[in-house]
């Protein structure tokens, strides 16, 4: 069983900056393809970014290109999204996903075997 846990949300401005970070514990880190997703206030969870096992492999969702970056360190079991020129629009719950085995980036949540409890990410205008 993996357990993941989120940390780095919190409130910033418009054009801002926020690295998010996602420690696992309880599996072979280094086995599973990593996601974040984001799900805002009556809207369904979507694909932001993910990361393949050895970071090799990236891919994220158009509205971030050019201004989020996944990245992960298996020597520290930590997954990380920085995001830089948040806009209002980015405000959401920022979830953490493994995927235990791919060999790709899948984008939909229902390939993901494990999930943290979500941080919060407000950018205000």
């Amino acid at each position: 069983q993996v357990q993941l846990v989120e940390s780095g949300g919190g409130l910033v401005q418009a054009g801002g900056s926020l690295r998010l970070s996602c420690a696992a514990s309880g599996g072979t880190f280094s086995s599973y393809t990593m996601g974040w997703f984001r799900q805002a206030p009556g809207s369904e969870r979507e694909f932001v970014a993910g990361i393949n096992w050895s970071g090799s492999s990236t891919d994220c969702t158009d509205s971030v290109k050019g201004r989020f970056t996944i990245s992960r360190d298996n020597s520290k079991n930590t997954v990380y999204l920085r995001m830089n020129s948040l806009k209002p629009e980015d405000t959401a719950v920022y979830y953490c996903a493994a995927d235990f085995g791919g060999l790709f980036v899948p984008a939909s949540q229902y390939e993901y075997d494990y999930w943290g409890q979500g941080t919060q990410v407000t950018v205000s205008s």
